[in-house]
Parts: C-alpha cells; structure tokens; sequence
C-alpha cells in the first residue's frame, strides 16, 4: 500500500506542472471546438484551378484533334484514284462515274462540269472543290467566257526525242506543269538520257496516265552515251551514286569484289546475295569489267 501511494505523492514543482499541463489541454479543447479553421478562400481556389486545368485540357485535346485530321492540298480532280476518292469521303459509284468519263479520254474542267459527271452529293463537293486545281488554260478560258481559246489538239504537238525535249516541251502535255517538267528533266540529267521509255514512270508524282500521254509524242529516238564505270576500279561513291543503287547494294558489291579480287564479268553481280535481279538490265549500263 505504501509503494502505492509512493507513486501519487508530488512535491510542489510537480503538482505545478502537472497543473499547467492539464490547464493547456483544456484551452486546447475549447479552442477546437469554439474556433472554425477551415477556409473556404482555399477550397475556392482549388476549385479554380481544377476549371483552368479542364478548360486548357480541352483546348489541347481540340488541337490535337484538328492536327489529326487529314489535310487536302490542291489537286486536278481530272486524276482522283480509286482511294484518293475514298479519302476525300466519295462514294464508290461516284468515283465509277468519274473514272468511267476519263476512260473516254475528257477531262473534267469546272466544278460543275465534276457534280455532272460523278452527281457527286452537294455536302461533299463544297468541302472539296476548293481545293480543285485546273490548268492554267482552263481558269483563263473560265474566267473569259467570249474568247476563242481553243484546247490544244494532238497534232499542235510536235513529235521529239525524248532526250531532246525542253521544259517548254513537256509542259504542252496536260497534267505537266513547270516543276514536273523540271523533275523530268533532272531526273534524265541523272540517267545520263533515257535508254527505255519506261524509265519515264520513275519520275516520282508523274502519273501513270500523264506519261502514258507524254510517250505518245516523246519517244527514244537516240540512245544517251552513257559514261560506263569501271566495276574494278571504281569508288564507293561512284557506284552509289548510280541511281538504281542504294547503300546496301553498294556494300555487297564492294565485299564481293574483295572476295574474287577481280570481278571478270557483270554477270557475275547476279551471284551476290539479295541483288536486284529485275534491275540488272538499268544497272548495268552504268557499269563494265575490265
């Protein structure tokens, strides 16, 4: 019992102490429970910024989308494919209708001369058509109705060699303008003159259609003289440079001639794994084995 009572017994500092502590916590209770610490200011503002995040989220999200959406650049109706078609959002039989006309060998060349043709629905047309890009001789003839401007006729073209043909030349031809005109060109500066006429489709953006027209008057007349390379001798650059020949080709060619030391015929290039066969032909006019 006395150990007990050991344990309540405080000296005067003690007793004051415990006195003060019990006295603070009572403040402490009466202080929360009487006094609102919450802040409506702070939620407020939060909220706030919860709406600016949504509205700069939604704004983001609205760009994006717009960014997504396929863009449409000038184009000459005259040439919408299957799926060029299908992209602008026509149906099948109005592309059937437009494809069937140009089989004919016309061309469309008004905005209403396209709705007549393909009865194209009126929703669609206004979101393309201003996008639609004439020659220059049809928007002349559109925009002076009384002249007597006639549409160039086939015997107005004169028949050229193909090697031989200018800028002027070509850009008779419909559907080639000055830049495709300018890619003909440099793309036979860099084949050192058409050897097949077929080499005319490698013009890249030249339809098909385009130089199946342009072949009807410019054809090979002349074989180019073509710098032939020395296979044995020559850089690595030099064979690169040859436009059926990229930089994995030039690479096995070169390990093979390491190989055999010499290469004896071109022929051989046909044993090197993974070579073009189909472009042995173009390829080997530019090179010889000596």
């Amino acid at each position: 019992m006395n150990n007990i009572k050991s344990h309540f017994r405080y000296n005067k500092s003690q007793r004051n102490g415990v006195f003060f502590l019990l006295l603070i916590i009572v403040l402490l209770l009466i202080t929360f429970f009487f006094f609102d610490f919450s802040s409506n200011t702070a939620t407020d503002f939060s909220q706030n910024e919860i709406e600016s995040f949504k509205k700069e989220q939604d704004s983001l999200l609205k760009i994006k989308l717009e960014n997504s959406k396929p863009k449409i650049y000038p184009f000459n109706p005259n040439y919408i494919t299957d799926f060029k078609g299908y992209q602008l959002g026509m149906s099948t039989e109005e592309i059937d209708r437009l494809l069937s006309f140009r089989k004919t060998g016309k061309f469309v060349n008004s905005i209403e001369e396209f709705k007549n043709v393909t009865k194209i629905r009126d929703s669609i047309l206004n979101k393309i058509s201003p996008y639609f890009k004439f020659p220059d001789w049809v928007t002349t003839k559109n925009n002076k109705p009384n002249n007597n401007f006639k549409q160039p006729i086939k015997q107005q073209i004169e028949e050229k060699d193909l090697n031989l043909v200018t800028a002027e030349d070509l850009i008779k031809i419909r559907g080639i303008g000055e830049k495709t005109a300018t890619r003909i060109l440099n793309y036979r500066e860099k084949l050192q003159g058409f050897t097949y006429s077929d080499q005319l489709y490698e013009v890249y953006y030249l339809d098909k259609e385009v130089a199946d027209k342009a072949l009807e008057y410019y054809k090979i007349l002349s074989k180019p003289t073509i710098k032939k390379i020395n296979i044995n001798t020559a850089l690595f650059k030099e064979v690169l440079a040859i436009v059926y020949v990229d930089y994995e080709l030039t690479k096995k060619i070169f390990n093979y001639r390491d190989e055999v030391a010499e290469i004896q015929s071109l022929e051989e290039l046909k044993k090197i794994d993974g070579f073009p066969l189909e472009k042995f032909d173009r390829i080997s006019l530019y090179l010889v084995a000596e």
